[in-house]
C-alpha cells in the first residue's frame, strides 16, 4: 500500500517535471493520472487496499472540511447576531472504535470541529464524553457522529 502511494507521488512529480508548470492543479492532475495508471497496472494483484482506501481518504478529507466550514458558519452566525442560539450539553457517545489510534483520531477530529469538545474518555475506552455547544437532540447528534466521522474514519483505518 505504501509502495503504491510513493509510486503515485513519484508519477505526479514526473508529470509536473514533464509539463514544466509547477501548479497545484497540475500536481493534482498528475496524481489522478498516476492513480489511474497504477490501478491499470496492478489490477491482477491481490493487494488492492491502496485503490480502495485512497478514494475513501480523499472523501473523508472533503467531508471533514465541509463539516468544519458548516460548524464555523454556525458559530460565527451565533456570535454576530444579538440572540444566542446555543444550547450546550454533555453527551456520552458509545464508540465503535477500539484501538488507541482509532480513538485518538476520532476524538481529535471531533474536537477540531467548532462547537464540540472532547471532555473525557471512559475507563473501559468504550465511550467519549463530548461537550456540544448546539445540542438540539442527543440521539440525532450521536447518529451524526456515528454515521459521519466514525463510520468514514473506521473505513479508512480498518
Amino acid at each position: 500500500m505504501v509502495r503504491n502511494l510513493l509510486m503515485n507521488i513519484l508519477l505526479s512529480f514526473i508529470w509536473v517535471a514533464l509539463t514544466g508548470s509547477l501548479y497545484y492543479s497540475n500536481f493534482v492532475f498528475g496524481f489522478l493520472a498516476g492513480f489511474f495508471i497504477l490501478w491499470v497496472m496492478n489490477r491482477n494483484e491481490t493487494d488492492q487496499r491502496y485503490f480502495t482506501k485512497a478514494p475513501k481518504t480523499i472523501g473523508f478529507i472533503f467531508y471533514f472540511l465541509y463539516e468544519m466550514i458548516m460548524a464555523n458558519i454556525q458559530v460565527a452566525y451565533d456570535l454576530i447576531t444579538p440572540k444566542y442560539f446555543f444550547k450546550p450539553g454533555i453527551v456520552r457517545y458509545p464508540m465503535e472504535a477500539r484501538s488507541d489510534i482509532e480513538i485518538n483520531l476520532l476524538s481529535t477530529i471531533i474536537s477540531l470541529t467548532p462547537g464540540t469538545l472532547i471532555m473525557d474518555i471512559s475507563e473501559d475506552k468504550k465511550s467519549l464524553y463530548i461537550h456540544v455547544m448546539y445540542l438540539k437532540d442527543k440521539d440525532t447528534f450521536i447518529a451524526q457522529i456515528r454515521n459521519g466521522f466514525e463510520k468514514r474514519l473506521l473505513e479508512i483505518m480498518r
